[in-house]
């Protein structure tokens, strides 16, 4: 009897755990406000707002004598970028900077689109929405939120925008064609900073979806890198039936099977489902293991005491343009610590890497930024254990922080359709290559469609 019994429990168990392991469980939406104070009992102001980028006098001058007054420390002999921004490059890069560099002229480009704001959940959120030119006959504009990550901010999309919004003037079939929705994460540029502790990824992710509502888009597409990608997943996991389409330039991948083999991937990659460029990409033990380590100091400065650093990085420009760029760097190529100047003008301009810096230095939201890390940092995030059941495409841009195989990207996004090995390409994959990222979106919106 004992033996019938066990075998029943036994037997009940595998079939509970073959019909729930892909349950479509969802996040809650749940609502918030995080805004200073207690939330006022009258309704929110839904308007939403013109607004324009500026600057002045004033605030050039200060820039201008806060360079002026910079103490460098001479780099060691050969350390190139080994030892993080080497000074020497740093130097031609202040006087760039202080010399050359036309703020005026930069804020002319960035007001190229049209800038808007709105307050949810007591927060001022800044976007900007480009729609289309023009439209093929009989075609209407898809919406597409594309959210940034650490340390970008939506100028990173101010390259690809063209490709999306009006791709048949820029090489690409104009099948589909995007309106584009680029906010700024609360805390950064120009969305006002959460006043309350404990605003993460998912009350992010919140706020886009009542943004995407109050622009008048029942369902949109989405997406995104770095905390972007982890941002859109948040969105889908809260609410699938809104998101058509999820395309994503990074996955966050931890409660896993195939994350327990990374271990073993080396010996037996092919027995786990790797390719060979799945091989390739993330052995040897030196990439994966030590440059993880090497590039990872930030991220427990900023998961921990994120106000100390953030106080020397708000205080000084050239402290925080070393700080910023250097990310520009190692981020795009790990093999470019071997060069002098990091390699940062093979693929950004100095105007274009200063004014993603200026962005945090007028805003004064480097500190703010940093506490997102920190926010999402924490052993009990749910999410993390949720299946993503919307149509997915991913883009593997080969010089990315770390490679996720697509076995992976499947695991935890069922509905993965489109999964691309890109040719070139790191962190930064809009900013750095933004007609292959749009390539791959229209890809990915082609096999969508067709399904």
């Amino acid at each position: 009897m004992w033996l019938e019994i066990l075998l029943a429990l036994v037997l009940g168990f595998v079939i509970y755990w073959f019909v729930s392991k892909d349950k479509e469980e969802t996040l809650p939406l749940e609502d918030g406000w995080w805004g200073p104070g207690v939330r006022p009992t009258a309704g929110e102001d839904e308007s939403i707002r013109p607004f324009k980028v500026e600057t002045s006098d004033e605030e050039i001058n200060d820039l201008h004598q806060r360079i002026d007054k910079v103490r460098l420390t001479p780099p060691l002999e050969d350390s190139r970028f080994h030892y993080g921004f080497n000074s020497n490059y740093l130097k031609k890069v202040i006087s760039y900077w202080r010399n050359e560099f036309d703020w005026r002229k930069q804020v002319e480009s960035l007001n190229r689109y049209p800038h808007f704001k709105t307050k949810i959940e007591g927060l001022d959120i800044h976007f900007i929405h480009v729609k289309p030119p023009q439209l093929p006959s009989g075609q209407t504009p898809k919406p597409l939120l594309m959210v940034h990550g650490w340390p970008g901010s939506f100028y990173e999309f101010y390259k690809i925008i063209p490709f999306l919004t009006d791709p048949k003037n820029h090489g690409l079939s104009d099948e589909h064609v995007f309106e584009v929705i680029c906010p700024s994460i609360p805390g950064y540029g120009f969305s006002e900073a959460s006043s309350k502790k404990g605003f993460n990824s998912v009350a992010t992710a919140r706020i886009f979806y009542k943004l995407m509502l109050r622009l008048g888009f029942q369902q949109f597409y989405i997406q995104g890198g770095d905390w972007g990608a982890l941002i859109c997943t948040n969105m889908a996991q809260l609410v699938p039936s809104h998101v058509k389409g999820l395309h994503l330039n990074m996955a966050f991948i931890l409660r896993n099977f195939y994350t327990l083999t990374l271990l073993l991937g080396w010996r037996f990659g092919r027995l786990f489902g790797y390719t060979k460029r799945d091989m390739e990409l993330m052995y040897s033990l030196k990439k994966i293991f030590f440059n993880l380590v090497r590039e990872s100091g930030y991220l427990h400065i900023q998961s921990t005491k994120p106000d100390t650093v953030g106080c020397a990085l708000n205080d000084s420009p050239v402290g925080l343009a070393a700080y910023i760029l250097e990310k520009f760097s190692t981020w795009t190529n790990p093999e470019f610590r071997d060069l002098e100047d990091g390699g940062l003008e093979r693929k950004f301009s100095l105007d274009d890497l200063l004014t993603g810096v200026m962005l945090y230095w007028t805003t004064g939201t480097i500190t703010s930024s940093q506490r997102f890390y920190k926010e999402n940092m924490r052993l009990d995030n749910r999410h993390e254990g949720i299946k993503v059941h919307v149509p997915m495409g991913f883009a593997a841009f080969p010089c990315e922080l770390i490679h996720v195989p697509e076995k992976w990207v499947k695991s935890k996004y069922p509905k993965l359709i489109s999964y691309s090995y890109m040719p070139r390409g790191g962190h930064f994959a809009a900013f750095e290559e933004p007609e292959l990222l749009a390539q791959d979106i229209h890809k990915f919106m082609g096999l969508l469609e067709r399904q």
